[in-house]
């Protein structure tokens, strides 16, 4: 007989709980958060997780559009402010169909660039910034404009140069190169 058995046996007896061990995929272990129906895993870049979400198919086809994948997919560290296939709805559709044309590339990037700030910037760090700025924080985007961040109705909002207001609606989504803030709106430069 396994001897074992007997230990189990007695362990049990004594009201002792065993546990057998358990097996988590390394790819399991390591995600963090869920965004468009995908997990997104901190040990790949901004765009190998973006492009798996389905919220964001929009915003992805325009980076690709703007040739930004291999900026996206470099060392950074980048803070993407990523808007949502509903942000881009919400905007005319004669401003995307636009924005997605060829002779249009320039301006697509100022959009684009617009909603990056360079480095790894979690919601606390820009939390951090608001309170040292009185309530409000200023971040310069690779765009070149700043974008004013602020705390309000227990929200992270990114207020663009018009004054318009995105809502950080999933933060702190990790990645090997910086960090995607989900936001619920388009920014748009000056």
């Amino acid at each position: 007989m396994n001897a074992r058995i007997p230990l189990f046996v007695a362990a049990l007896a004594a009201g002792v709980a065993i546990l057998a061990p358990t097996f988590v995929a390394p790819a399991l272990a390591e995600m963090t958060k869920m965004v468009g129906g995908a997990p997104m895993y901190p040990s790949k870049n901004i765009i190998e997780n973006a492009v798996n979400s389905k919220d964001h198919t929009t915003l992805v086809a325009a980076v690709k559009a703007a040739g930004l994948v291999d900026t996206l997919e470099g060392a950074g560290p980048f803070t993407v402010f990523a808007p949502t296939n509903e942000a881009f709805a919400r905007l005319p559709a004669v401003t995307v169909d636009a924005l997605l044309k060829p002779e249009n590339k320039q301006m697509l990037m100022s959009v684009l660039t617009y909603h990056v700030v360079p480095g790894r910037l979690t919601e606390s760090d820009i939390d951090a910034k608001i309170k040292e700025g009185g309530g409000k924080a200023m971040l310069k985007t690779v765009q070149g404009q700043d974008l004013t961040f602020a705390r309000g109705a227990g929200h992270l909002w990114v207020i663009d140069a018009k004054g318009d207001k995105a809502e950080v609606t999933i933060p702190n989504v990790m990645q090997s190169n910086g960090v995607i803030q989900v936001i619920n709106k388009v920014l748009l430069p000056s």
